[in-house]
Formats: structure tokens, sequence, C-alpha cells
């Protein structure tokens, strides 16, 4: 597989086999992911992998939370507070594709909230990765970031493996930082679920649109 074929390939993928991945496989990406550029060689990522009985546990501690109602104040926002125009439009889209590849109707608001707490399961994934940066770095850092985790997941894709990047995950940082042992100079990023796609997931129909070039993208000579 080449490196056009793989960014073809990587999607958010939202249901797993029940199928083990390796271990030694998730540390040989994560390392191989760390070749990501960062400005100033800073390497800002710090990377936690769970599989086995770690990630049974924070399942079982998530679904308990959540059955509590326990709700947490997440460290930075995922979104713009005052997001609008075709970003906001590109959200709501993605969103009723969604759940429109799952037959969840938009009135139907206790559905789409089930849906949206199999995130906290990792939608069934194996196996599960977390990304924390220290509070110092600012935005550039946190860009860095981005280019370690899309590193890792072309390698997944290279490797077999389906993932689907959460920043969900934010708005529990201190149940992920509890269980992980996460020093206070560092704060929760995102999470990701990683493991071998289930082609008959409902979910696994959506083929999330892009945006024409027309509206991106300008070439000057």
């Amino acid at each position: 597989m080449n490196v056009t074929e793989a960014v073809a390939a990587r999607r958010s993928v939202r249901g797993f086999l029940d199928r083990p991945v390796d271990p030694a496989l998730l540390a040989r990406l994560a390392r191989q992911a760390a070749q990501a550029p960062s400005g100033g060689n800073l390497q800002p990522w710090h990377i936690d992998l769970l599989t086995g009985e770690s990630l049974a546990a924070l399942k079982s501690l998530m679904a308990e939370r959540q059955a509590a109602g326990a709700l947490e104040a997440a460290q930075y926002d995922i979104y713009p507070r005052a997001l609008s125009g075709l970003y906001k439009d590109r959200r709501f889209q993605v969103g009723m594709a969604l759940y429109g590849a799952m037959g969840i109707e938009r009135s139907d608001a206790d559905a789409r909230n089930r849906e949206f707490r199999r995130n906290f399961q990792f939608f069934g994934a194996p196996a599960a990765l977390f990304c924390t940066v220290d509070r110092m770095m600012g935005p550039p850092q946190w860009s860095d970031l981005g280019m370690y985790l899309q590193s890792f997941m072309l390698l997944a894709v290279e490797a077999g493996l389906a993932t689907c990047a959460q920043e969900c995950w934010a708005i529990y940082p201190e149940t992920v930082d509890g269980f992980l042992g996460t020093p206070p100079e560092r704060m929760l990023f995102c999470g990701m679920a990683i493991g071998y796609e289930d082609a008959n997931a409902p979910a696994n129909r959506l083929r999330a649109e892009r945006a024409p070039e027309e509206e991106w993208l300008t070439v000057r000579g």
C-alpha cells in the first residue's frame, strides 16, 4: 500500500470485530508515528495504549460513570462556541448522514444519545489510544499532535487496522486522567478507537463527503 492509497482508505470507523490487536503491533505503530514533524522538534505528544484488561476496566468505569449521570468540564472547546456558516452546516450534515446510515431519525433523541455513548466504549474496539499534551503548549504544538495522530492512523491502515479519532473524550478529563495516572502538568487531548473493522456495522456505511476544492483551494502561478 502506498501513501495515496492509505490516505484514501483512512476514515472514522465506528464498529469493530471482536478480534484482539497484538500490543506489540500497536507499540510499533506508535513508535513509527513519532517520525511525524513537530516545530523545533518538540515532539509534544504523550501516548497511552490500552488493550485487554486495562481497556475492559476503563470501559466498565465509563459505563458506571454514564449510568450515574456524571458530568465533567472539558478543558478546551472541541468546536468553536460561535461555530456558524458552512462549518456549522458540515457538522450538521455529517451527523445526519451518520444517524441516517444507522436508521436513526433526527427526532429520536434517545437513540442518538445511545449511539453517542458508544463513543465511550470505543465502539467495541479491542484497543485504544489516548493523547495528552503538556499544558504549557499552545496551538502550534497542538497541530503537531494532529500530525502524529494522522501518521498513526495511516500506519494503522497499512497494517490492516481501522481507527476512529475521538475528541469526545475531552469531556471526561477527570475520569481519564485519574485512570491513566496523567500528571497534572499534562492535559487530555483525545482518544482513539483501534481495531479491525466490522464491515457489517451500519455506522460503517458512512462515507463523509469532502468539500469541493473550489471552496478551499487557491493555486497561484
